[in-house]
Protein backbone atom coordinates (compact mmCIF):
# COMPACT_ATOMS: atom_id res chain seq x y z
CA UNK A 1 0.00 0.00 0.00
CA UNK A 2 1.39 3.59 -1.39
CA UNK A 3 1.71 6.40 0.53
CA UNK A 4 -0.12 7.54 -2.97
CA UNK A 5 -2.81 5.11 -3.42
CA UNK A 6 -5.83 6.53 -4.72
CA UNK A 7 -8.79 5.59 -3.37
CA UNK A 8 -8.10 5.22 0.50
CA UNK A 9 -11.08 6.79 2.70
CA UNK A 10 -10.77 9.11 5.33
CA UNK A 11 -13.30 10.31 7.36
CA UNK A 12 -12.77 14.31 8.22
CA UNK A 13 -13.89 15.14 11.66
CA UNK A 14 -12.81 18.57 12.10
CA UNK A 15 -15.42 21.48 11.42
CA UNK A 16 -16.42 22.74 8.02
CA UNK A 17 -14.35 25.92 8.92
CA UNK A 18 -11.44 23.83 9.96
CA UNK A 19 -11.39 21.28 7.42
CA UNK A 20 -10.11 22.64 4.52
CA UNK A 21 -6.47 23.26 4.48
CA UNK A 22 -6.03 19.26 5.78
CA UNK A 23 -8.65 18.16 3.61
CA UNK A 24 -7.03 19.60 0.65
CA UNK A 25 -3.40 18.14 1.37
CA UNK A 26 -4.80 14.71 2.02
CA UNK A 27 -6.31 14.85 -1.43
CA UNK A 28 -3.23 15.79 -2.60
CA UNK A 29 -1.81 12.04 -1.97
CA UNK A 30 -4.43 10.40 -3.31
CA UNK A 31 -6.57 9.86 -0.53
CA UNK A 32 -10.44 10.54 -0.59
CA UNK A 33 -11.84 12.49 2.07
CA UNK A 34 -15.11 12.30 3.64
CA UNK A 35 -16.66 15.21 5.50
CA UNK A 36 -18.45 13.93 9.03
CA UNK A 37 -17.86 16.42 11.40
CA UNK A 38 -18.53 15.52 15.25
CA UNK A 39 -18.68 19.25 16.59
CA UNK A 40 -20.32 21.53 14.77
CA UNK A 41 -19.73 25.39 15.46
CA UNK A 42 -22.18 28.26 15.78
CA UNK A 43 -21.77 31.99 15.93
CA UNK A 44 -24.11 33.91 17.97
CA UNK A 45 -24.87 37.90 17.72
CA UNK A 46 -23.57 39.55 20.85
CA UNK A 47 -22.14 42.32 22.17
CA UNK A 48 -18.53 43.00 22.28
CA UNK A 49 -16.29 41.54 25.05
CA UNK A 50 -15.25 43.64 27.83
CA UNK A 51 -11.10 44.76 27.32
CA UNK A 52 -10.41 47.00 30.28
CA UNK A 53 -7.82 45.91 32.50
CA UNK A 54 -7.21 43.01 29.85
CA UNK A 55 -3.28 43.09 29.22
CA UNK A 56 -3.61 40.02 26.31
CA UNK A 57 -5.76 37.56 24.49
CA UNK A 58 -6.12 33.82 25.33
CA UNK A 59 -6.97 31.62 22.10
CA UNK A 60 -7.73 28.29 22.23
CA UNK A 61 -9.15 27.35 18.64
CA UNK A 62 -9.11 29.06 15.47
CA UNK A 63 -12.91 29.32 16.13
CA UNK A 64 -12.66 31.49 19.14
CA UNK A 65 -10.51 33.71 16.56
CA UNK A 66 -12.99 34.11 14.38
CA UNK A 67 -15.55 34.60 16.95
CA UNK A 68 -13.64 37.46 18.22
CA UNK A 69 -13.41 39.07 14.68
CA UNK A 70 -16.93 39.04 14.88
CA UNK A 71 -17.66 40.70 17.98
CA UNK A 72 -14.81 43.37 17.94
CA UNK A 73 -12.17 45.29 16.17
CA UNK A 74 -9.30 45.62 18.37
CA UNK A 75 -6.35 44.17 17.36
CA UNK A 76 -4.05 45.89 19.75
CA UNK A 77 -3.65 43.40 22.38
CA UNK A 78 -0.91 40.73 22.55
CA UNK A 79 -2.24 37.13 21.27
CA UNK A 80 -1.17 33.91 23.00
CA UNK A 81 -2.57 30.63 20.76
CA UNK A 82 -2.60 27.27 21.45
CA UNK A 83 -1.12 26.38 18.47
CA UNK A 84 0.34 27.44 15.13
CA UNK A 85 -3.46 27.18 13.45
CA UNK A 86 -4.28 29.02 15.71
CA UNK A 87 -2.02 31.59 15.63
CA UNK A 88 -1.56 31.88 11.57
CA UNK A 89 -5.48 32.99 12.07
CA UNK A 90 -4.88 35.52 14.43
CA UNK A 91 -2.51 37.30 12.29
CA UNK A 92 -4.59 36.91 9.73
CA UNK A 93 -7.35 39.21 10.82
CA UNK A 94 -4.83 41.89 11.98
CA UNK A 95 -2.98 41.11 15.24
CA UNK A 96 0.67 41.74 15.22
CA UNK A 97 1.81 40.29 18.69
CA UNK A 98 0.98 37.08 18.13
CA UNK A 99 3.04 33.87 19.93
CA UNK A 100 2.01 30.33 19.46
CA UNK A 101 2.51 27.64 22.33
CA UNK A 102 2.68 25.02 19.25
CA UNK A 103 0.92 22.72 21.70
CA UNK A 104 -2.27 22.11 23.60
CA UNK A 105 -3.62 24.08 26.97
CA UNK A 106 -0.84 22.99 29.01
CA UNK A 107 1.58 24.11 26.73
CA UNK A 108 -0.21 27.71 26.40
CA UNK A 109 -0.22 28.17 30.18
CA UNK A 110 3.54 27.70 30.17
CA UNK A 111 3.89 29.67 27.64
CA UNK A 112 1.74 32.41 29.12
CA UNK A 113 3.71 31.64 32.35
CA UNK A 114 6.94 32.98 30.49
CA UNK A 115 5.76 35.82 28.40
CA UNK A 116 3.14 37.77 30.85
CA UNK A 117 3.51 38.84 34.77
CA UNK A 118 0.18 38.37 36.52
CA UNK A 119 0.22 41.82 38.07
CA UNK A 120 0.26 43.49 34.39
CA UNK A 121 -3.39 42.90 34.33
CA UNK A 122 -6.75 40.02 33.27
CA UNK A 123 -6.36 37.35 31.03
CA UNK A 124 -9.25 36.99 28.76
CA UNK A 125 -9.90 33.18 26.96
CA UNK A 126 -12.25 33.94 24.28
CA UNK A 127 -13.86 30.50 24.25
CA UNK A 128 -16.78 28.50 23.23
CA UNK A 129 -19.67 27.00 24.86
CA UNK A 130 -17.81 23.41 25.46
CA UNK A 131 -14.10 23.59 27.06
CA UNK A 132 -10.94 21.61 26.75
CA UNK A 133 -8.87 21.28 29.30
CA UNK A 134 -8.50 24.01 32.35
CA UNK A 135 -6.39 26.71 30.82
CA UNK A 136 -7.82 28.95 33.42
CA UNK A 137 -6.93 26.79 36.62
CA UNK A 138 -3.57 26.28 35.10
CA UNK A 139 -2.92 29.92 35.30
CA UNK A 140 -4.81 31.04 38.53
CA UNK A 141 -3.21 28.57 40.53
CA UNK A 142 -0.23 30.83 39.96
CA UNK A 143 -1.62 34.03 40.80
CA UNK A 144 -2.95 35.17 37.35
CA UNK A 145 -6.75 36.65 36.82
CA UNK A 146 -8.13 34.39 33.55
CA UNK A 147 -11.63 35.62 32.70
CA UNK A 148 -13.72 33.53 30.04
CA UNK A 149 -15.70 35.17 27.01
CA UNK A 150 -17.83 32.44 25.52
CA UNK A 151 -18.50 33.73 21.70
CA UNK A 152 -19.16 30.84 20.11
CA UNK A 153 -21.06 27.53 20.44
CA UNK A 154 -19.74 24.30 20.12
CA UNK A 155 -22.61 21.40 19.52
CA UNK A 156 -21.81 17.63 19.48
CA UNK A 157 -23.19 15.42 16.67
CA UNK A 158 -25.94 13.36 17.76
CA UNK A 159 -25.75 10.32 15.08
CA UNK A 160 -23.47 9.97 12.53
CA UNK A 161 -24.77 10.70 8.72
CA UNK A 162 -26.40 7.77 6.24
CA UNK A 163 -23.56 8.57 4.14
CA UNK A 164 -20.72 7.85 6.63
CA UNK A 165 -22.75 4.46 8.14
CA UNK A 166 -22.67 3.09 4.50
CA UNK A 167 -18.88 3.89 4.26
CA UNK A 168 -17.85 2.01 7.49
CA UNK A 169 -20.25 -0.73 6.74
CA UNK A 170 -18.61 -0.91 2.97
CA UNK A 171 -15.17 -0.67 4.17
CA UNK A 172 -14.49 2.09 2.39
CA UNK A 173 -12.71 3.92 5.48
CA UNK A 174 -9.40 3.04 5.97
CA UNK A 175 -8.33 6.12 8.55
CA UNK A 176 -10.60 8.23 10.87
CA UNK A 177 -8.86 11.88 11.94
CA UNK A 178 -9.09 13.26 15.63
CA UNK A 179 -7.98 16.61 16.49
CA UNK A 180 -9.37 17.19 20.08
CA UNK A 181 -10.61 14.51 22.78
CA UNK A 182 -13.74 15.75 22.51
CA UNK A 183 -14.25 14.86 19.45
CA UNK A 184 -12.90 11.30 19.80
CA UNK A 185 -14.89 11.53 22.71
CA UNK A 186 -17.85 11.85 20.85
CA UNK A 187 -16.58 9.55 17.60
CA UNK A 188 -17.04 6.59 20.53
CA UNK A 189 -20.28 7.59 21.89
CA UNK A 190 -21.33 7.53 18.29
CA UNK A 191 -19.38 4.13 17.33
CA UNK A 192 -21.16 2.47 20.45
CA UNK A 193 -24.56 4.03 19.93
CA UNK A 194 -24.86 2.43 15.67
CA UNK A 195 -23.26 -0.52 17.29
CA UNK A 196 -20.40 -0.56 15.06
CA UNK A 197 -17.70 -1.60 17.51
CA UNK A 198 -16.29 -4.26 15.20
CA UNK A 199 -16.21 -1.98 12.16
CA UNK A 200 -13.37 0.07 14.10
CA UNK A 201 -11.03 -3.29 14.17
CA UNK A 202 -10.59 -2.76 10.66
CA UNK A 203 -9.77 1.73 11.23
CA UNK A 204 -6.93 3.56 11.85
CA UNK A 205 -7.41 5.93 14.16
CA UNK A 206 -5.32 9.35 13.11
CA UNK A 207 -4.84 11.50 16.21
CA UNK A 208 -3.39 14.67 16.75
CA UNK A 209 -1.47 14.34 20.22
CA UNK A 210 -1.65 12.17 23.03
CA UNK A 211 -4.41 13.21 24.69
CA UNK A 212 -6.75 12.24 21.54
CA UNK A 213 -4.96 9.37 21.14
CA UNK A 214 -5.62 8.29 25.53
CA UNK A 215 -9.49 8.89 24.83
CA UNK A 216 -9.47 7.16 21.49
CA UNK A 217 -7.72 4.22 22.58
CA UNK A 218 -10.98 3.40 24.29
CA UNK A 219 -11.90 1.34 21.29
CA UNK A 220 -10.15 -1.35 19.47
CA UNK A 221 -8.71 -0.15 16.54
CA UNK A 222 -6.74 -1.84 13.73
CA UNK A 223 -3.70 0.98 14.24
CA UNK A 224 -3.57 4.00 16.75
CA UNK A 225 -1.07 6.37 15.15
CA UNK A 226 -0.72 9.51 17.75
CA UNK A 227 1.48 12.58 15.91
CA UNK A 228 4.93 13.13 17.60
CA UNK A 229 3.87 16.70 17.59
CA UNK A 230 0.69 18.51 17.88
CA UNK A 231 0.29 20.50 14.28
CA UNK A 232 -0.95 18.77 10.73
CA UNK A 233 1.96 19.48 9.06
CA UNK A 234 3.64 16.65 11.85
CA UNK A 235 0.49 14.65 11.54
CA UNK A 236 0.81 14.68 7.64
CA UNK A 237 4.31 13.13 7.57
CA UNK A 238 3.53 10.63 10.08
CA UNK A 239 0.67 9.61 7.53
CA UNK A 240 2.97 9.73 4.99
CA UNK A 241 5.76 7.47 7.03
CA UNK A 242 2.99 4.67 7.74
CA UNK A 243 1.87 4.69 4.66
CA UNK A 244 5.51 4.15 3.44
CA UNK A 245 6.31 1.47 5.89
CA UNK A 246 3.32 -0.26 4.50
CA UNK A 247 4.41 -0.41 0.86
CA UNK A 248 4.13 -3.51 -1.15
Amino acid sequence: MSQNTPGLGILMTRPEEDAGGMTRALEDRGFRVFPEPLIRICFPDGSPPTLDGVQALLFTSANGVRAFERRSGRRDLPVYAVGDATADQARAIGFKHVDSAGGDVRALAELVRSKVTPATGTLLHVAGSLVAGDLAGNLSEVGYTVERAVLYESERAETFSTRTLELLDNGEIWGVLLFSPRTANVFVKLIRTANRNKVVHSLTALCLSGAVAEAAAVLDWKHLLTSSRPDMETLLREIDHMQGANDV
